[in-house]
This record gives structure tokens, C-alpha cells and sequence, in this order.
């Protein structure tokens, strides 16, 4: 071997030697330091499964879902859609079917009854509206959802829209296939209903319906097919915003007045006036407004076209004492009062006939029986 060669072997090795050293050097004076350390200085190894700790931070928010029943909550034969029995399931498994809810708000159940909505009283709105108006002075509760059965839906909403003293949101939703059906929608809109709820910028809007994606106004809200999916829309109006993932966009908003601007309390009330529904076909037989007039405190008759009848109907009609107010059986259109063919009747606007008696029992429950107040009324709400 060369000289240089057993020179440049012996430096190759020193360098090795020299960054082993160093390498010695520095890694014991590190477990010195750490050794040493005070236990506020020590390094916490926090890839360490002992140090991990997962904390819950818990929603401040609530969501109130108070249920009636309806389709929503009806059992039947595996698949099927029909021949099935309405509000059966309970509340609780209502939620317990719509996976991740409880990531979106806390969830307080109330059942306020389980029944097909055909069986829905003027007992049970006062209840629901006293209890949405008790439960909003909660400052965590951020909204109330109300499952409920889609036949009457309108109805219930349209009370609600004009008594609940809140401004927080009060969202109805339901179902066109009961929850044993195939692709039962009630899951889903139960879901986007609570996303709605929950989220204080949908505050101020009046009750509202979320029904397929769509948010509707409880003033124009409307059952307008018997099987179809998309059978809740509005009535001309169309809907004032939509639902997209988790959150509403709103592109309209209700201008009549609604929830805490109405003059309809419902303090130490436990029941409403009567007000009886005529609808009106060709050869209807008047005799049957005289005995809806002999037992009710209101009328609303459901005309033809723009709210007309037969010279029979006018005749009884402009006989009776108690408030008219005249509606359309078409699905659509307004109603002026210059147009109404009896003068001692009120034009409903473009209300439906069952939410014109809606109105008409609330107005008659504040004692306004005056064909001028009632006028007013069917024009502001």
C-alpha cells in the first residue's frame, strides 16, 4: 500500500471518528438537560396515546322538534307507499332515522300527539303555539321544528305563522312516503328542516314549511298533489328560498304580517269559534248554507272562478247575519273586494278557503265581526 493511499484511510477515518464524537457529545447533553429539567420545562412526547384527549365541545344551540304524527311517522307494509297507518312511530325514532342530526343541534323531542292530520283540532294548534311561545324565551333554544301530517299542514302553519310570539325559526316539514316505504323522503326533510331551524339568520321570516329541498312561506304554502313528491308548493307564489347541504337561501320574504306582528293572542284561550267551509258546484243546494249558518259564528264560501255562485246562493247569502267571507275552489288568483257579487261579504284575497277560516276564527275570536275590520284583516294578513 502507498503512502498516500494509508494517508488518505487514516483521515477518512479521523473525520468519522470526529462526527461521532460530536454526535456522543451532543445527544448526552440532551438527556442531561432533560433529566434536569423543572417539570414546567420538560418536553411532552404528544404523539403518545396517554396525552391524547378528545374533548366534546357541546352545541349551544337547541332545536325543539315537537311532533303531531302523520306520514311522516306511519308504519306499513315493507316498500309500499300506501295502505298504510299514519303517526305511528314515536318522535324519538323519527331522529334516531336521520344519521348526523345531532351534529347539527342539540335535539329536544316533545310529542304533542301522533295522528293523522286529518284529526288535527284548533285544541292541539293552541297547544303547539303556547308551547313554542313558552320554550322561545329559552335563550338556547335556537328554533322549533314540527313534524306534522301533510293534509293539513297548510293550515297549521298558517295559525302558527299568526300567533307565535317568536322571531326564532318554526319550520314545518312531513313526508309523502311513510318511513317503511322505499326511498322514504321523511328522513331528509326532517334533516334540512332542523338546518334550518337551527340557524339564527333564518330568524324574522314568519313559520315556514321545508318540504323537498324547498322552503315555502306559511301564507302560500299548499298540498297540491295526492302522491307526488313534490306535492307541498305555494299557491301562485312559489317558494322564498331553498336548502342546500346544511344551510337556506333565502330570494324572497313574506310581506304580510306575521308572528310577533300580529294583533292575535292567545292568552287564557283554549278554543276558537266556529267557521264552516261551503264549496260551491253546480245544482248546490242553498239549504245547506242555512244550516251552516244556523251552526257556525263565520262562513267561507269556496266560489267558482273568481268566487262565484249560483243567484240561489246569493240570495240566502245576502240574508245572513253572521261573517261571509268568499274564497275560490280554484287553486290560484286573487279575489278584490269590488268584485265580490254579495255586498255584505268579504273578499278572502288570495287565501285559500281553509285559511280564510283560519283568519276568519281568529279574527272572530278578537270579537271582530265588522265587515271593516274584517276587510283590513284579510288585506294586511
Amino acid at each position: 500500500m502507498t503512502l498516500n493511499s494509508k494517508i488518505s484511510i487514516m483521515f477518512f477515518v479521523g473525520k468519522r471518528t470526529i462526527f461521532l464524537a460530536l454526535f456522543i457529545a451532543i445527544f448526552s447533553c440532551f438527556i442531561a438537560c432533560k433529566k434536569d429539567a423543572s417539570p414546567e420545562q420538560k418536553t411532552e412526547d404528544f404523539t403518545s396515546s396517554e396525552n391524547i384527549v378528545e374533548t366534546e365541545v357541546p352545541l349551544q344551540k337547541t332545536v325543539v322538534i315537537l311532533a303531531t304524527g302523520g306520514t311522516i311517522a306511519g308504519s306499513g307494509e315493507q316498500w309500499k307507499a300506501t295502505n298504510y297507518k299514519p303517526g305511528v312511530l314515536s318522535v324519538e325514532s323519527l331522529v334516531a332515522a336521520v344519521p348526523g342530526l345531532d351534529k347539527i343541534a342539540n335535539i329536544q323531542t316533545i310529542q304533542v300527539c301522533n295522528v293523522n292530520s286529518d284529526d288535527i283540532t284548533a285544541e292541539l294548534w293552541i297547544e303547539l303555539a303556547d308551547k313554542i311561545n313558552t320554550l322561545a324565551k329559552d335563550k338556547n333554544v335556537a328554533g322549533f321544528v314540527i313534524t306534522h301530517g301533510t293534509d293539513t299542514m297548510e293550515e297549521t302553519a298558517y295559525f302558527l305563522n299568526l300567533t307565535v310570539k317568536t322571531e326564532k325559526p318554526v319550520v314545518l316539514t312531513g313526508s309523502m312516503r311513510p318511513a317503511t316505504s322505499l326511498s322514504a323522503d321523511g328522513p331528509m326533510n326532517l334533516y334540512q328542516a332542523v338546518c334550518v331551524a337551527s340557524d339564527e339568520k333564518n330568524a324574522g321570516k314568519g313559520v315556514l314549511v321545508v318540504f323537498s329541498d324547498m322552503i315555502y312561506s306559511a301564507r302560500s304554502v299548499q298540498k297540491n298533489n295526492t302522491f307526488s313528491m313534490m306535492a307541498i308548493s305555494s299557491r301562485g307564489t312559489g317558494s322564498i328560498g331553498v336548502v342546500r347541504n346544511n344551510s337556506a337561501e333565502f330570494y324572497e320574504l313574506p310581506v304580510k304580517k306575521h308572528t310577533v306582528h300580529t294583533e292575535f293572542s292567545l292568552d287564557k284561550v283554549s278554543s276558537l269559534p266556529k267557521v264552516s267551509i261551503l264549496y260551491f258546484s253546480v245544482d248546490s243546494d242553498p239549504a245547506l248554507l242555512q244550516y251552516a249558518a244556523k251552526n257556525s259564528s263565520g262562513l267561507v264560501i269556496a266560489g267558482a272562478g273568481a268566487g262565484e255562485f249560483s243567484e240561489k246562493f246569493i240570495k240566502v247569502i245576502n240574508s245572513l247575519t253572521i261573517p261571509v267571507v268568499i274564497s275560490s275552489r280554484v287553486n290560484g288568483g286573487i279575489i278584490t273586494q269590488d268584485a265580490v257579487l254579495c255586498k255584505n261579504t268579504v273578499a278572502a284575497n288570495d287565501l285559500s278557503p281553509q285559511k280564510a277560516a283560519v283568519l276568519l276564527r281568529l279574527a272572530l275570536k278578537n270579537n271582530k265581526t265588522a265587515q271593516n275590520d274584517l276587510i283590513r284583516m284579510f288585506s294586511e294578513y
